[in-house]
């Protein structure tokens, strides 16, 4: 397949699932495109905003327009480590005698919905981190690679509500995107009313398998970047640096830096989009 055709197979496949995921999510058309854009370029989403304005269902349609297994967590107080990656149980084989077996856990799937993860405690968050980076697990005494592609979506509450536990920010460097989900207008809160009380149920179609979407990836990584959008995603954050003689010339507080590093690495893992 040519490059002309590959490109254009990928716009007919990124309609397609626009297509496809709009029948049911009404609006939020930029949330949709960076989830997308995070997905083809192998990294993961954390979606913030109060309860009832769709995270959970955007996640759940994405899984039905893509042929890929599905697991989904909610997190809570009480949720441990093995409750995500598996642990090992006590089995009898066929000759009688027991040994232990590795049941492995919801994280090893290719589309993982880690809903309301700020709910749960750091020990618990942290069972994602070595998955989110590495793509493997280790665990039972053993290193468990997870299968290609393997794509996380959170979801988490404002930090303000109660029971929440905010996400450290080693845990917020492995996502790609952390997309604010806000109300919904007036004109789509009308239309979200009239699809759920017509009664009326809408099917969505599968359109990307496993391969076509590990091509697709691919076709992703080959997207050539000009030099200086390299060189001003670099400056960028080197400038934005604790220690650099700008900073130490004009501080600013915490919170500020945090979000300028953080647009910083964005910047970094968003250049691959540039043409």
């Amino acid at each position: 397949m040519s490059t002309e055709e590959r490109i254009q197979s990928f716009r007919d496949s990124y309609a397609a699932l626009r297509a496809e995921i709009g029948k049911v999510i009404v609006g939020h058309d930029a949330i949709v495109e960076g989830t997308l854009i995070a997905l083809f370029a192998g990294g993961h989403v954390l979606l913030e905003g109060v309860p009832g304005l769709g995270k959970t269902l955007l996640v759940r349609t994405l899984s039905q327009v893509l042929d890929l297994s599905f697991s989904r967590i909610q997190f809570t107080p009480d949720l441990m480590p093995a409750d995500i990656l598996g642990t090992n149980i006590v089995m009898e084989n066929a000759s009688g005698r027991r040994e232990f077996q590795f049941q492995s856990g919801p994280i090893f799937a290719h589309l993982l919905l880690a809903d309301e993860i700020n709910r749960a405690t750091p020990k618990t968050q942290s069972a994602l981190l070595e998955a989110m980076q590495e793509h493997q697990v280790t665990a039972g005494g053993a290193l468990r690679p997870l299968e290609e592609p393997f794509f996380v979506m959170a979801t988490q509450n404002p930090i303000d509500q109660e029971g929440t536990y905010p996400l450290p920010e080693a845990q917020l460097d492995r996502f790609f995107f952390k997309i604010l989900v806000g109300y919904p207008s007036p004109s789509e809160l009308a239309e979200v009313l009239n699809r759920t009380t017509t009664g009326a149920k809408t099917q969505v179609n599968k359109v990307v398998n496993r391969e076509s979407l590990i091509e697709l990836m691919e076709l992703v990584r080959e997207v050539p970047v000009a030099s200086h959008v390299k060189d001003y995603a670099v400056r960028l954050v080197l400038a934005t640096h604790p220690r650099t003689e700008t900073v130490r010339r004009f501080p600013i507080n915490t919170c500020a830096l945090a979000a300028v590093r953080a647009a910083g690495r964005l910047c970094c893992s968003a250049v691959k989009f540039e043409h």
